[in-house]
Protein backbone atom coordinates (compact mmCIF):
# COMPACT_ATOMS: atom_id res chain seq x y z
CA UNK A 1 0.00 0.00 0.00
CA UNK A 2 1.47 3.63 -0.73
CA UNK A 3 2.12 5.51 2.21
CA UNK A 4 0.15 8.99 1.82
CA UNK A 5 2.38 12.04 1.95
CA UNK A 6 2.12 14.43 3.74
CA UNK A 7 2.30 18.54 2.66
CA UNK A 8 2.97 21.43 4.38
CA UNK A 9 2.16 24.95 2.46
CA UNK A 10 3.32 28.00 4.01
CA UNK A 11 1.01 31.27 2.73
CA UNK A 12 -2.14 28.99 1.43
CA UNK A 13 -4.43 32.27 2.09
CA UNK A 14 -2.87 33.84 -0.63
CA UNK A 15 -3.68 33.42 -4.52
CA UNK A 16 -0.75 31.06 -5.39
CA UNK A 17 -0.91 29.02 -2.71
CA UNK A 18 -4.41 28.73 -2.74
CA UNK A 19 -4.18 27.62 -6.17
CA UNK A 20 -1.40 25.26 -5.31
CA UNK A 21 -3.37 23.61 -2.13
CA UNK A 22 -6.11 22.96 -4.84
CA UNK A 23 -3.76 21.11 -7.00
CA UNK A 24 -2.44 19.45 -4.33
CA UNK A 25 -5.28 18.10 -2.90
CA UNK A 26 -6.55 16.38 -6.05
CA UNK A 27 -3.18 14.19 -5.57
CA UNK A 28 -4.67 13.40 -2.54
CA UNK A 29 -1.86 14.63 -0.26
CA UNK A 30 -2.46 14.97 3.49
CA UNK A 31 -2.56 19.27 3.63
CA UNK A 32 -1.32 21.60 6.81
CA UNK A 33 -2.10 25.34 5.18
CA UNK A 34 -0.88 28.02 6.64
CA UNK A 35 -2.04 31.74 6.18
CA UNK A 36 -2.56 34.86 7.42
CA UNK A 37 -5.99 35.10 6.45
CA UNK A 38 -8.04 32.46 8.62
CA UNK A 39 -11.29 33.58 7.07
CA UNK A 40 -9.97 32.53 3.46
CA UNK A 41 -8.11 29.34 5.22
CA UNK A 42 -11.26 28.04 6.99
CA UNK A 43 -13.09 28.48 2.91
CA UNK A 44 -10.03 27.06 1.22
CA UNK A 45 -10.28 23.63 3.74
CA UNK A 46 -13.92 23.18 3.21
CA UNK A 47 -13.08 23.92 -1.05
CA UNK A 48 -10.42 20.80 -0.83
CA UNK A 49 -11.39 18.40 2.23
CA UNK A 50 -12.80 14.96 1.27
CA UNK A 51 -12.76 11.98 3.23
CA UNK A 52 -9.58 10.49 1.90
CA UNK A 53 -7.37 13.46 2.67
CA UNK A 54 -7.07 15.18 6.44
CA UNK A 55 -6.41 19.03 5.94
CA UNK A 56 -5.51 21.23 8.42
CA UNK A 57 -5.24 24.77 8.82
CA UNK A 58 -4.08 27.40 10.99
CA UNK A 59 -3.76 31.10 11.09
CA UNK A 60 -0.07 32.53 11.24
CA UNK A 61 1.80 35.77 11.16
CA UNK A 62 5.04 34.98 10.18
CA UNK A 63 6.75 37.94 11.15
CA UNK A 64 5.87 36.42 14.80
CA UNK A 65 8.58 33.98 15.79
CA UNK A 66 6.35 32.74 18.61
CA UNK A 67 3.40 32.26 16.10
CA UNK A 68 5.60 30.03 13.69
CA UNK A 69 6.92 27.95 16.46
CA UNK A 70 3.39 27.27 17.58
CA UNK A 71 2.29 26.23 14.40
CA UNK A 72 5.43 24.16 14.31
CA UNK A 73 4.53 22.46 17.67
CA UNK A 74 1.01 21.83 15.97
CA UNK A 75 2.29 19.95 12.81
CA UNK A 76 4.06 18.10 14.55
CA UNK A 77 1.16 16.63 16.96
CA UNK A 78 -1.22 16.93 14.12
CA UNK A 79 1.43 15.04 11.32
CA UNK A 80 4.31 13.58 13.32
CA UNK A 81 6.63 14.64 9.67
CA UNK A 82 6.24 16.19 6.70
CA UNK A 83 6.90 15.31 2.92
CA UNK A 84 6.80 18.05 1.01
CA UNK A 85 7.15 21.36 2.33
CA UNK A 86 5.83 24.78 -0.49
CA UNK A 87 6.77 28.23 0.45
CA UNK A 88 4.80 30.46 -1.32
CA UNK A 89 4.22 33.48 1.67
CA UNK A 90 5.37 36.75 -0.52
CA UNK A 91 4.82 40.82 1.02
CA UNK A 92 5.98 43.44 -1.99
CA UNK A 93 6.25 46.91 -1.61
CA UNK A 94 6.50 50.06 -4.15
CA UNK A 95 8.42 52.57 -2.23
CA UNK A 96 11.78 54.59 -2.98
CA UNK A 97 15.16 53.17 -0.55
CA UNK A 98 14.44 57.28 0.68
CA UNK A 99 10.98 56.31 1.85
CA UNK A 100 11.62 52.89 2.54
CA UNK A 101 11.67 51.59 6.62
CA UNK A 102 13.94 50.07 8.21
CA UNK A 103 10.67 48.62 9.71
CA UNK A 104 9.81 47.75 6.46
CA UNK A 105 12.86 46.22 5.11
CA UNK A 106 12.72 43.52 8.00
CA UNK A 107 9.11 42.90 7.94
CA UNK A 108 9.47 41.87 4.40
CA UNK A 109 12.84 39.68 4.93
CA UNK A 110 11.25 37.84 7.56
CA UNK A 111 7.82 36.88 5.35
CA UNK A 112 10.10 36.31 2.52
CA UNK A 113 13.04 35.22 3.09
CA UNK A 114 13.31 34.29 7.29
CA UNK A 115 9.81 32.03 7.08
CA UNK A 116 11.09 29.81 4.66
CA UNK A 117 14.26 29.36 6.27
CA UNK A 118 12.67 28.40 9.44
CA UNK A 119 10.22 25.70 8.34
CA UNK A 120 12.68 24.61 5.64
CA UNK A 121 15.27 24.18 8.71
CA UNK A 122 12.66 22.13 10.89
CA UNK A 123 10.79 19.60 8.22
CA UNK A 124 14.09 18.99 6.04
CA UNK A 125 14.52 16.84 9.33
CA UNK A 126 12.00 14.58 8.53
CA UNK A 127 13.45 14.28 4.60
CA UNK A 128 16.43 13.47 5.82
CA UNK A 129 15.18 10.11 7.89
CA UNK A 130 13.34 8.99 5.23
CA UNK A 131 15.70 10.31 2.46
CA UNK A 132 12.82 11.47 0.48
CA UNK A 133 11.08 14.94 0.29
CA UNK A 134 10.45 18.14 -1.70
CA UNK A 135 10.88 22.20 -0.89
CA UNK A 136 9.31 24.34 -3.09
CA UNK A 137 10.30 28.12 -3.05
CA UNK A 138 8.19 30.26 -4.65
CA UNK A 139 10.28 32.93 -6.17
CA UNK A 140 9.86 35.82 -8.30
CA UNK A 141 10.97 36.77 -12.13
CA UNK A 142 12.84 39.59 -9.47
CA UNK A 143 14.72 37.61 -8.40
CA UNK A 144 17.34 38.35 -11.35
CA UNK A 145 16.34 41.69 -12.12
CA UNK A 146 16.18 44.98 -10.56
CA UNK A 147 13.15 47.50 -10.38
CA UNK A 148 12.42 51.26 -9.74
CA UNK A 149 10.70 51.63 -6.16
CA UNK A 150 10.85 47.46 -5.60
CA UNK A 151 14.03 47.63 -4.07
CA UNK A 152 13.02 45.62 -0.46
CA UNK A 153 11.21 43.12 -2.44
CA UNK A 154 14.02 42.54 -5.85
CA UNK A 155 16.34 41.98 -2.32
CA UNK A 156 14.51 39.48 -1.22
CA UNK A 157 13.56 37.84 -3.91
CA UNK A 158 16.96 37.28 -4.91
CA UNK A 159 17.93 36.22 -1.26
CA UNK A 160 15.38 33.40 -1.55
CA UNK A 161 17.05 32.78 -5.17
CA UNK A 162 20.26 32.41 -3.13
CA UNK A 163 18.70 30.16 -0.48
CA UNK A 164 17.16 27.32 -2.74
CA UNK A 165 20.63 27.54 -4.68
CA UNK A 166 22.59 26.66 -1.40
CA UNK A 167 19.20 24.26 0.34
CA UNK A 168 19.62 22.24 -3.26
CA UNK A 169 23.36 21.88 -2.83
CA UNK A 170 23.21 20.98 0.77
CA UNK A 171 20.16 18.45 0.49
CA UNK A 172 20.68 16.48 -2.47
CA UNK A 173 22.67 13.97 -0.92
CA UNK A 174 19.50 12.93 1.21
CA UNK A 175 17.71 12.64 -2.10
CA UNK A 176 15.96 15.67 -1.23
CA UNK A 177 14.76 17.66 -4.03
CA UNK A 178 14.73 22.12 -3.73
CA UNK A 179 12.95 24.34 -6.11
CA UNK A 180 12.95 27.51 -6.53
CA UNK A 181 10.34 28.30 -9.17
CA UNK A 182 10.13 31.82 -10.02
CA UNK A 183 7.03 33.34 -12.03
CA UNK A 184 6.58 36.53 -13.56
CA UNK A 185 3.82 39.01 -12.37
CA UNK A 186 1.01 36.98 -11.69
CA UNK A 187 -2.77 37.73 -11.64
CA UNK A 188 -3.04 37.40 -7.82
CA UNK A 189 -3.84 40.71 -4.99
CA UNK A 190 -0.38 41.26 -5.15
CA UNK A 191 -0.33 41.37 -8.62
CA UNK A 192 -2.39 44.32 -9.13
CA UNK A 193 0.10 46.26 -7.34
CA UNK A 194 1.98 46.59 -10.56
CA UNK A 195 1.46 49.73 -12.59
CA UNK A 196 1.44 50.02 -16.32
CA UNK A 197 1.07 46.62 -17.46
CA UNK A 198 -1.76 44.72 -18.40
CA UNK A 199 -3.22 42.37 -15.98
CA UNK A 200 -5.03 40.57 -18.42
CA UNK A 201 -1.40 39.36 -19.63
CA UNK A 202 -0.73 37.95 -16.24
CA UNK A 203 0.49 34.18 -15.18
CA UNK A 204 -2.93 32.56 -13.84
CA UNK A 205 -2.53 31.36 -10.34
CA UNK A 206 -3.73 27.89 -11.75
CA UNK A 207 -1.02 27.57 -14.29
CA UNK A 208 2.21 28.18 -11.83
CA UNK A 209 0.27 25.12 -9.46
CA UNK A 210 0.12 22.68 -12.33
CA UNK A 211 3.77 23.62 -12.97
CA UNK A 212 4.94 22.67 -8.95
CA UNK A 213 2.72 19.34 -9.37
CA UNK A 214 4.64 17.88 -12.76
CA UNK A 215 7.98 19.13 -11.18
CA UNK A 216 7.84 17.70 -7.66
CA UNK A 217 6.45 14.19 -9.25
CA UNK A 218 9.54 13.36 -11.13
CA UNK A 219 11.29 11.17 -8.92
CA UNK A 220 14.36 9.79 -11.30
CA UNK A 221 17.08 11.40 -11.85
CA UNK A 222 16.05 14.48 -13.65
CA UNK A 223 16.06 17.53 -11.47
CA UNK A 224 14.99 21.08 -12.62
CA UNK A 225 15.89 22.52 -9.54
CA UNK A 226 16.06 26.54 -10.69
CA UNK A 227 12.65 27.70 -12.92
CA UNK A 228 11.78 30.26 -14.61
CA UNK A 229 7.97 31.28 -15.56
CA UNK A 230 7.61 33.60 -18.09
CA UNK A 231 4.41 35.20 -19.69
CA UNK A 232 4.24 34.09 -23.95
CA UNK A 233 3.20 37.99 -24.24
CA UNK A 234 4.25 41.19 -22.21
CA UNK A 235 1.59 44.72 -22.55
Amino acid sequence: MKIKKNCLIIGASGGIGNAITKKLAEQNFNLFLIGKNENKLLKLKKEVEKENIDVKIESVDLTNEKQIERSIKKIRKTFGKIDILINTPGSFLIKSIEKTSIEEFDEIFKINVRAPFIFSKEFSKDMKKSKWGRIVNIGSSSAYNGFKNSIVYCSSKHALLGFSRALFSELKENNIRVYSISPGSTQTKMGRLSKNQKFETFLKPEEIAEYVEFVISFDKQLISEEIRLNRMKIE
